[in-house]
């Protein structure tokens, strides 16, 4: 016997992972030059060198158990030590060190989270088209339900009468990701401060506080100037999830935190409902060795030419054929209006010609499709005539 439910969840994989595995099977028959896989947000640049002579230093300690063993299970005192000076530092945020847990990157504190806060059974997290598409087996799992709130593919960003629309007194909280995966955009201080009045007064309605979970990998990566607000300073019930992923290039180290400002309604219990969650899910520490880069690297910022360079070559040159694109103001993705109005449609067509991109029926929003450019510069522009040419088969 087993759960039918955790069976689904592993016999069908994400679209996005398919696709990668399409991608490389292909690249094996027709050489790896003719696939041109958009459909990844595996980061392309390298980890700053700072990272690199890190691990080495550390490494060159003869003291195996101090490189190499347990840590407290919320994690290394100099490690959060060092996360809180740099968000107060950037932010002003009066965070300190016992408001940090330092996680296995950001999928598990989010589900660490969520399970903390999943009160009742009939517990509901929302989150904002489009979405990324794990939030809901996070959420199915922590015992809880995701609603989904319609995507505002004029501007991409909040919707807030269709938001309060969605608020029950059972909404435990709201999934804000930005910038945001898939579409690229970033909330910007007046959306965020709009969504706080509006969950200030239902919070106050419902007689329980609606925590803002930001989800936040891609806090760095922002282009021309935009600037991601820090939303615990907008909100005070805001939880932060953040993962080291995608800002230092080290997605397959999992290392993150969660941050519990003061200011967030009962602080301190809920800082003691998300350690004995993740305890519940055999979290013992987050790996030792990069706690302690992290104590070290945690001021470092990402070197964003290759992907700007890469956001201005897809922009402009699928502009100029007509495609119509969310603006790409963070992240490493462009959300693009399938032309033929079918996303999943276009994304099968494109994989004819080895293609490979996501449609996004499975972020919560069809008729459009992401495309990852944390990819080569030489690929983008050998890809280039193949989007031309699925543009003019739909004209």
């Amino acid at each position: 016997m087993f759960s039918k439910e955790m069976w689904s969840l592993g016999a069908n994989r994400s679209v996005i992972r398919d696709l990668f595995e399409y991608g490389l099977r292909q690249a094996a028959i027709v050489g790896p030059e003719n696939v041109y896989d958009y459909s990844l947000g595996n980061p392309s640049i390298p980890s700053p060198q700072a990272v690199n002579d890190a691990v080495v230093e550390i490494l060159r300690d003869t003291d195996s158990v101090k490189v190499h063993g347990y840590t407290s299970a919320i994690g290394d005192f100099e490690t959060r030590k060092a996360i809180a000076e740099d968000l107060n530092g950037r932010y002003h945020a009066g965070i300190r060190p016992e408001n940090l847990f330092i996680c296995c990157g950001a999928a598990p504190g989010l589900i660490a989270i969520l399970r903390a806060l999943a009160a009742k059974a009939q517990a509901e997290f929302v989150a904002i088209a489009p979405y990324f598409p794990e939030y809901k087996p996070f959420a199915t799992c922590a015992g809880g339900k995701l609603v989904v709130v319609p995507a505002d593919t004029e501007h991409f960003q909040v919707n807030l009468e269709a938001l309060e629309a969605a608020l029950t007194p059972n909404t435990q909280a709201v999934i804000v990701n930005s910038p945001n995966n898939p579409a690229g955009t970033v909330y910007t201080a007046e959306t965020l401060t709009a969504l706080g009045q509006l969950l200030t007064r239902k919070g106050e309605e419902y007689g329980h506080p609606i925590y803002i979970l930001a989800d936040e990998p891609y806090r760095e990566l922002v282009y021309d100037g935009v600037e991601v607000p820090f939303i615990p300073n907008l909100y005070r019930n805001t939880i932060v999830c953040y993962s080291y992923s995608k800002s230092l290039s080290l997605p397959g180290e999992r290392i993150g935190y969660i941050c519990v400002p003061d200011a967030a309604e009962d602080s301190e219990a809920l800082y003691a409902a998300i350690a004995g969650a993740a305890r519940a899910g055999g979290h013992v520490c987050a790996p030792s060795l990069w706690q302690k880069v992290i104590a070290r690297c945690a001021h470092l910022r990402p070197d964003l030419q290759a992907y700007d360079r890469n956001r201005k070559a897809l922009r402009d040159g699928l502009g100029e054929m007509g495609y119509c694109m969310a603006s790409p103001d963070g992240a490493f993705y462009l959300f693009i209006q399938a032309p033929n109005g079918d996303d999943v449609a276009f994304s099968e067509m494109a994989k004819e010609k080895n293609l490979l991109i996501v449609p996004g029926t499975g972020f919560g929003c069809p008729g459009w499709f992401r495309i990852c450019y944390c990819v080569s510069y030489d690929m983008i522009q050998r890809s280039l005539p193949v989007f031309r040419e699925l543009m003019e088969r739909c004209q």
